[in-house]
């Protein structure tokens, strides 16, 4: 397997400009609306980002549980994952290092690291049609990646970028999917970006099949965009512009609900 090159990403630049437009609105509410105290529009900006969170962690457990028991779990698990990654934000820490990778693995599936504690995969594994590389050479694959990541000056570029490529890789023996996604989500919300997460049944089924086909279509044309590539790149941002919209709206309803108090009394 090699590395889709970082610059033969062909990205929609209008949809990224219009999640930055959303996202700095969402600031200019916080720093100059006249209806809002600072403190509780604030505390009204993570109410509604812990919101997205437990979305998130609700969407992953259903992704990966086989039943209902394994969904409490896996939820379980996220939910402790997200708490380390806001502690590590707030200190000022990105997602750039391959430990981080085995931090988030010991956290959000504790069963994998037990069969290989702070060692990725040491089998051979399928996903779906792709056959996911020999072992030898994910220590290698990874370790690349890391360094394709800090070419990627965008930082929406750069989290989706590492989401398709390190599924393909898939480091571990289980547990890829959820640690994946949280670590996506953690170089996104380090830079103020919502959580991208997987809202229902149909658009599981899409993402699914979309990263199938990419994968086939980089098997064949290993360093070619294509595009079913571009069509997951694409459905990742309209996930992540929905997000953005949806936090700017429950920011703006709160000011809007202040005006009208304001002006009754």
């Amino acid at each position: 397997m090699e590395l889709l090159p970082f610059n033969e990403i062909k990205i929609n630049q209008a949809k990224i400009d219009k999640i930055d437009h959303l996202v700095k609105s969402i600031y200019r509410l916080i720093i100059y609306s006249r209806h809002h105290l600072d403190d509780d529009l604030l505390d009204s900006y993570f109410a509604s980002v812990q919101e997205l969170q437990e979305l998130l962690s609700l969407k992953n457990a259903q992704i990966e549980a086989q039943n209902e028991e394994e969904a409490e779990e896996y939820l379980k698990n996220l939910k402790i994952s997200l708490e380390f990654v806001i502690e590590e934000i707030i200190t000022n820490n990105n997602f750039d290092k391959e430990l981080q990778l085995f931090q988030l693995l010991r956290l959000v599936s504790p069963e994998t690291n037990a069969i290989h504690p702070n060692r990725y995969r040491q089998t051979l594994v399928q996903v779906g049609a792709h056959i996911c590389p020999d072992k030898d050479y994910v220590p290698m694959l990874v370790s690349e990646l890391f360094y394709q990541m800090q070419n990627i000056a965008n930082p929406i570029i750069r989290a989706i970028y590492f989401h398709h490529e390190l599924i393909r890789i898939h480091p571990f023996a289980d547990g890829n999917g959820r640690v994946t996604r949280i670590a996506k989500n953690w170089m996104l919300m380090y830079e103020l970006y919502p959580p991208i997460f997987i809202n229902d049944a149909p658009q599981k089924k899409e993402y699914i099949a979309t990263l199938s086909k990419s994968f086939r279509e980089l098997n064949n044309s290993p360093k070619k965009w294509n595009e079913h590539t571009e069509n997951f790149f694409e459905q990742e941002l309209d996930r992540l512009l929905a997000n953005s919209t949806l936090l700017y709206e429950t920011v703006n309803k709160i000011g809007s609900e202040r005006e009208k108090t304001n002006k009754k009394s």
